[in-house]
This record gives C-alpha cells, structure tokens and sequence, in this order.
C-alpha cells in the first residue's frame, strides 16, 4: 500500500512566467535531496538552458522551515545498511549530485536561490554556485560534515576559500552555523529579504520580460533596500575576524590548533573545543581541500572532491560518524586514526590521487 504521501512530487518542476521554477518538496525531510531529485533536475536544468523562453531559473523549497537540509541521510543510511560492497549507489549519488552542481556554476541564464530556512551540505550545493543568493532573517547555513566524518564537499572547496579572509576555513573545519542576516553580511548569500515577501518577490522576478542578470539584480536590490530586519547589527563574527584570520591561517591543522590556544580568547577556545570532536582524517582532508580549492576552477574542485568521497567509502569515519549522529545518535563517534598525529602525509596523499579512469568528468 502506498501511503498517501507518497502521491506528492518529491520534487516540482514547472515553467511560470519567464522562469523555469524548481521547488524541493520533501518538507518532513527538510527538502534534503536524494538521487532521484537530482535525476529529475539535472535535465530539466539542461533543457531550460536551451529554451529561448526560459530566461531565469528560481529554485525554493516548501514547508518553510528549510530550503535544503543536505543530500539525503536515509539514502546515504541505505548505503550503509547495504555493507561497503554496495558502494555503487554512493558512487552515483556523488557523480551525479557533483555533476548538478558544476551546471549549476556554468548556468548562462540568472539563476536565482531563495534560500529560506535550513540550508546545509548539499542544499549549498545547489544554490552557491548560481548567481543570486536571497538569505531571509529564518535562514540557517551551515557545512557540518567535519562532524559526519566527511568534508564539505558539493564545490565547498570552490566557495568556501574566497570568502572574506579565512571565514571559510573556519566555516568548513568547525560547521559553525551563520543565521539571518550574517549570511549576507559574511558573503555567503548575495541579497537579504524579509521571508514574508519572498511570494511578491518571485511573482516581480516571474513578470519580467527575456530578464538579464542586471534586471534580476535590480529587483533583488530592491527587494533588500526595504528590508530593514538587522540592518545595523554588526556580523556576528566581526569581532572574531582577527582571530580567525590569524588562527585559520595555519598550513597545518597542528598548527591552526596552537594558534587557537595561544590566542587563548574565549572565542578561540571554543572553537578548540569544537574542532577536537571532529573526525582527525576529516579535518586534514577538510584543511587541504581549501588550500588546493582556493586556486582551482569549480569543475577541478568536484574532481578533486569526488577522489575525496571515494577515499571516504574505503575508510572508517563516514561510516562511524552517520552511525553516531544519525543512527544511532549517540554523538559519540570512535574516530580511526584517533589523533591528528596519526593521520600521516601518505594517508592524505592517497584520498586525493586520481582514480585514473574512474576520475569524475565533464
């Protein structure tokens, strides 16, 4: 018996007005993306791109609470379930999540995310990369994965790195999370408006004729001049920023955790506390990945991040860290290796060499 739920589109795709309209619609599952969402949007995206009289693209979620939550956990659960021999389905899911979100950096037309709610892993992967971010004051961003045992993959080592100073570094190793108005004010989103007039504001990007990147600009810049919620209240971290620029930028995660104690602020110390619960291998991964990402083309990222999934489907953490905070959620992960000491050169080496012709391509 298929339960009644089940009639409802996973995903909606239709053309309103000028635009090609994508809406998430897994509201009880916070909108997170599973494999067959990303096979229904993949080629509707193509296709829009080719139509003359699809001149916008605008991808939203339902159910208010959040855009995108991440890939989807139970798919990711159902790998686990399936043992480390059933590692084909991830492999897809990676290939094909990465392969949406490098056309989403290479989209010709205006691509517009209303980013309201939750918007975490895999949601930023497919909003980031497009033009035009609108964060409202419900807005909640996050990269978590250092805690899962993975890194913040989806092009996170593409966009994270030039973020203002070291913010995304901070961001990647520690999943702090940035609310409302701060994810405009630290870059993350492009423009910041009231929640309430997100259906106006869709219905003025909608009625705009063969619209140009400046002519949704100027509606979104319009939109943010009248919202007036936390406009003078500085960025969170804005006291911060001198300590994370300082202490992030370490080569080493070794040393970014003795910049952390000689800073020795409250700050600093917190965010001590936070990185020792994360995976060691995450975090050497998660440090280089910027480092590498920060001079890479989004398209060289997703080849370097799908060697990375790969080398976390052969390893321990991921998952250890889905089992101890999504299954079982004892939040209590047994990390292998268990020091960052341990996690040598020869093992980071290994996670980002090729995989000749299993390589990701596009």
């Amino acid at each position: 018996m298929a339960k009644h739920t089940d009639s409802e589109p996973e995903v909606f795709l239709e053309r309103k007005g000028c635009a090609g309209v994508i809406t998430l619609n897994r509201p009880k599952a916070l909108n997170s993306l599973n494999l067959s969402m990303i096979r229904q949007i993949y080629p509707q995206l193509k296709k829009w791109e080719q139509e003359p009289e699809t001149s916008l693209i605008i991808i939203k979620g339902t159910g208010g609470k959040a855009f995108c939550a991440g890939g989807d956990v139970k798919d990711l659960t159902a790998i686990f379930e399936a043992g480390k021999t059933k590692q084909k389905m991830a492999q897809e899911f990676f290939k094909e999540e990465y392969t949406l979100n490098s056309t989403i950096g290479t989209c010709q037309k205006p691509y517009v995310s209303l980013i309201d709610g939750i918007t975490m892993g895999g949601g930023a992967g497919i909003s980031v990369h497009g033009h035009f971010r609108v964060a409202t004051e419900k807005t909640l961003f996050a990269m978590p994965e250092t805690a899962l045992g993975l890194f913040p993959d989806v092009g996170g080592g593409y966009f994270l790195p030039r973020l203002p100073g070291k913010l995304g570094y901070f961001l990647a190793l520690t999943g702090f999370r940035v609310k409302g108005r701060d994810v405009h004010k630290g870059g993350i989103a492009t423009h910041f408006v009231d929640s309430d007039k997100l259906t106006m504001l869709e219905k003025d990007l909608l009625a705009l004729k063969s619209p140009s990147k400046e002519n949704v600009a100027e509606v979104l810049d319009t939109y943010q001049k009248k919202c007036k919620v936390d406009q003078d209240k500085p960025f969170i971290l804005e006291e911060h920023m001198d300590s994370i620029n300082s202490c992030f930028s370490g080569s080493t995660m070794e040393q970014i955790i003795q910049n952390l104690q000689e800073d020795g602020s409250p700050f600093a110390l917190e965010q001590l506390k936070v990185i020792k619960k994360m995976s060691p291998a995450s975090l050497k991964i998660t440090l280089r990945q910027m480092m590498e990402g920060s001079s890479k083309s989004l398209q060289e990222v997703l080849i370097m991040e799908y060697r990375l999934t790969q080398a976390c489907l052969r390893g321990h953490d991921f998952y250890e860290g889905v089992r101890a905070i999504l299954i079982d959620k004892d939040q209590n992960p047994k990390w292998k290796p268990a020091t960052l000491e341990e996690v040598t050169d020869e093992f980071l080496n290994d996670c980002f060499k090729s995989l000749g012709s299993d390589d990701l391509k596009f």
